[in-house]
């Protein structure tokens, strides 16, 4: 039988997916010889034996347990469930990968009657004895009893309110003894400490599949399979008295990543006290001024930890009567720009290398320099002010709850998500919000960090602002009343709570954003294109790094009001003749675009895309629309209607589209194919280096592009030979349909690269309407029916499957081809991963996820050199 349970002196951090991130790291920190109180872990493994089992704990696994207990004991000197001498413990959860705040802990386990009268005259503190007792059993109500634990709060409230009390602190022993007596008469709890234990552990599993801890995964990436460790380890406490308290910090400053010891900290508190944000703590430096022995011992702490771990480190610790004790040490989360900053500053400190700096930084902590921020310059009306806790700018209407942000941002609008302090069990609505506001907490708190790890604007501890979350209101200092559906804008960078919408700034760059991308371009293989259509998006493009355009549609450059009228009268023409006059003044059109483009790509490849969505795109479709066109056309309404309703479809994004155009109207083709090269030919004679690659789309069998393919190769060879200039040039096709994929090896001699249009090719092999697919995945996302949306994140079990056949053959049968991939995957890391993994030489995305797309495919490049 494998083994269920670890000491702390039993393992190390490289035991992570054994004993869970929180497990490992104590057991490193117990090896270091760090002042940690002592305790064991029970594995993964154990969780998932749990939830195999119906929800119940293996075999002899309590036999085991006891045994590591009595072990405890001896080294704590002390015992679990003695009146005279007694021994609590913190039960916590802990995942191979940190999900801070989203699974169940119990404090203070192990108290009853009796053992609590025992610890008030062993420590000859009553009042912290039945404030422990107190919380131990609001905490044990609420995880283990599944009870509400916002009842209990409101029995303090009321019991304070009857005393006068303004908060906690005025209470004494014989008060909190009364709010026991209370508590008891609510939950009618477990006296044993042995089976209060018991039921702790089950509830931290269970607590594996909360909906808080559900929604983390999906956001995170997280398998569902990995399940938690729990870890139950000795108390030592803060709210012990003036000499006592507990705090959080970071090795280096998490919102700026500046090299400065960060943290907070709160006198005569437990440790729940400061996460939890239910008091506004104080900066690190005060427990310098009270406690300078301690303090010493804590800095010394975290730069150990930092140098050992050679990562910023977020530590929790507690001091009880003067003495320091660490709870907990993990790779600390951080804003986007933190993020690169200490990865840079790290590499400049011999303490990791460039490789390892970029994967220190997540692919979509890059886009915290994309992201606008508020416009310094602008006119603002400051209603309150917090902590910076997430930088950025967002601007959103105002709700008061989780719920309340996820049924207002389906309908389209911007939330900004106002608590009073934030939860884990706020998760899925801090998700979908701009920006988080809280009235308290501090930048410890679990808004804070939940907002920083998901690049999410937040300020937290505007404690002048008071929010009522039954009124839907939040009342500044100053008297303004702020209210559901009001329009706010937070600055998260300085902590300013703005009326209305505040105008915006880019996000600018730093000298350590730029270090890291030429990094990441000298350690990637993947090139990197972007999708673009206009010389704006292009130039911004390259601005960001695009070695190329991967995917140019041409049909948007037919959209604006004078283009449009053309295009529809081209198409509502009766016959080829009359359409061709229409033609030749839209080549003009598509001409100068194509120039434009070629010469901000100097140099670099242009992936032209020839005419793919159905032509009932371009028409009217209501009946104002339709009488409008047919007088400026100089047609009939009914023309126009009947030419409308003969180019309707059942299913048009299967239907007449793609090269489908090509086979019935070959005369497009050859108005685009002319277009293309002219352009390129212009921009040779103004000394510019073209580079067009013309793409074939939809295709679905080699006669397809040898039909197509020879009107474009007799365009361009007409063209050529007038203008006696040379070019060099490819002609490729999209992958976008299964059965393409499927015959790929004989597509393969007729093109020199293959685009995969993947957006198209998910379309097709799931049989979801890009479109309307956003109505249903939600509820299969929630099911557990999909594991991603396969439209953000690439299918690589069937999707993947067949864009692998496809390369695999293909490459058999010429190996000369490029391969690309250009739908909206392009810019997903973990897609690009994939891309990478299977030999594509470039993907392409939105000029603005190019940073992302390029730091993504150096990763993916040293994660398979190992």
């Amino acid at each position: 039988m494998a083994k269920r349970v670890y000491l702390f002196n039993e393992g190390n951090r490289d035991d992570r997916d054994l004993l869970g991130g929180k497990g490992a790291n104590l057991c490193e920190m117990t090896n270091l010889g760090l002042p940690v109180p002592f305790g064991f872990v029970i594995t993964t493994p154990t969780c998932r034996e749990f939830f195999e089992n119906g929800n119940h704990l293996p075999n002899l696994l309590e036999q085991e347990y006891r045994v590591a207990l009595d072990l405890v004991e001896k080294k704590m000197d002390a015992r679990f469930g003695d009146p005279e001498n007694p021994l609590l413990f913190s039960v916590r959860s802990g995942a191979p990968i940190s999900m801070p705040g989203m699974m169940n802990t119990i404090l203070n386990l192990g108290l009853n009657d009796a053992i609590v009268e025992g610890l008030a005259k062993k420590t000859g503190n009553p009042r912290f004895a039945y404030d422990s007792y107190r919380r131990f059993i609001q905490m044990f109500a609420d995880v283990v009893m599944d009870l509400d634990g916002a009842q209990f709060e409101r029995e303090i409230e009321r019991y304070k309110h009857a005393q006068g009390y303004q908060s906690d602190i005025d209470m004494s022993a014989a008060d909190w003894r009364a709010i026991v007596e209370i508590f008891k008469g609510i939950a009618d709890f477990p006296q044993d400490p042995f089976v209060q234990l018991r039921k702790a552990v089950e509830a931290v599993f269970l607590s594996w599949h909360t909906p808080r801890a559900n929604v983390y995964r999906e956001m995170n990436n997280i398998p569902d399979s990995l399940g938690t460790a729990v870890t139950v380890q000795a108390m030592v406490f803060g709210n012990f008295g003036d000499d006592s308290g507990s705090g959080v910090a970071f090795t280096r400053n998490p919102s700026t990543g500046e090299h400065t010891f960060f943290g907070e900290f709160l006198f005569n508190a437990a440790g729940e006290d400061v996460v939890a944000g239910t008091r506004t703590p104080q900066p690190i430096s005060t427990l310098q001024d009270r406690l300078p022995e301690v303090y010493q011992q804590l800095d010394e702490t975290q730069r150990l930890l930092e140098r050992h771990y050679r990562d910023m480190q977020d530590i929790e610790f507690t001091v009880q009567e003067g003495r320091f004790y660490m709870l907990q040490t993990r790779s600390g989360k951080r804003t986007g720009r933190a993020s690169i900053k200490i990865a840079v500053d790290m590499v400049n400190e011999g303490l990791i290398n460039e490789k390892e700096a970029l994967l220190r930084v997540s692919p979509e902590h890059v886009e915290a320099f994309l992201h606008p921020m508020v416009d310094p310059a602008a006119k603002k009306d400051v209603v309150a002010t917090g902590l910076p806790a997430s930088p950025g700018g967002a601007t959103g209407h105002v709700v008061f709850s989780a719920d309340e942000a996820v049924e207002v941002a389906r309908g389209g609008r911007p939330v900004i998500l106002v608590r009073r302090e934030t939860t884990p069990e706020d998760i899925h609505g801090m998700k979908v919000a701009q920006g988080i506001l809280t009235e308290l907490g501090g930048m410890t708190s679990h808004a804070a960090v939940v907002a920083r790890g998901m690049g999410v604007c937040a300020i937290t501890g505007a404690t002048g602002l008071n929010v009522n979350i039954e009124a839907g209101t939040a009342t500044t200092r100053d008297g303004h009343v702020i209210r559901r559906g009001d329009v706010i804008t937070l600055d998260g960078s300085s902590g300013e709570v703005m009326l209305g919408d505040i105008p915006k700034t880019e996000a600018s760059s730093s000298d350590d954003f730029q270090t890291l991308l030429s990094w990441a371009d000298t350690h990637r293989r993947l090139k990197v294109r972007a999708n673009a259509e206009t010389p704006e998006d292009a130039r911004r493009a390259r601005e960001l790094g695009a070695e190329g355009i991967g995917l140019c549609r041409t049909e948007h450059m037919f959209f604006d009001r004078e283009r449009i009228d053309l295009m529809r009268a081209m198409i509502l023409a009766r016959n080829k003749d009359e359409r061709e006059p229409y033609l030749q003044k839209l080549r003009v059109f598509q001409q100068e675009d194509l120039l434009a483009l070629f010469k901000v790509m100097d140099g670099l490849p242009v992936t032209v895309r020839l005419l793919d969505p159905p032509l009932h795109e371009f028409l009217p479709h209501g009946e104002e629309d339709v009488v409008e066109l047919a007088k400026r056309l100089g047609r009939s309404a009914d023309e126009v209607r009947e030419a409308a309703a003969s180019l309707s479809e059942v299913n048009p994004m299967l239907g007449f589209r793609g090269c489908r155009l090509s086979v019935v109207m070959p005369e497009i083709t050859r108005m685009q194919v002319s277009a293309i090269i002219g352009a390129a030919i212009e921009a040779i004679e103004q000394g510019y280096q073209p580079y067009p690659e013309i793409m074939i789309p939809l295709v679905i069998n080699v006669r397809e592009i040898r039909l197509i393919g020879e009107i474009i190769d007799s365009s361009i060879r007409k063209m050529l030979k007038e203008k006696s200039v040379s070019l060099r040039y490819k002609v490729g096709t999209m992958m976008e349909t299964p059965r393409a994929c499927l015959g790929a090896d004989r597509l393969a001699p007729e093109v020199e690269f293959m685009s995969f249009g993947t957006n198209d090719l998910t379309q097709m092999t799931y049989g979801f309407s890009r479109d309307d697919a956003g109505r249903f995945i939600p509820d299969y996302l929630e099911n557990k029916l999909i594991e991603h949306d396969p439209f953000v994140s690439l299918d690589q079990r069937a999707v993947g499957r067949l864009m692998r056949m496809a390369v695999e053959e293909s490459r058999g049968a010429n190996k000369n081809i490029k391969y690309g991939i250009c739908g909206e995957h392009g810019g997903d890391p973990r897609s690009i991963q994939f891309c990478h993994d299977l030999g594509l030489d470039y993907v392409s995305c939105s000029p603005f996820r190019l940073p992302v797309a390029r730091v993504a495919a150096a990763q993916a490049q040293v994660l398979s050199e190992g």
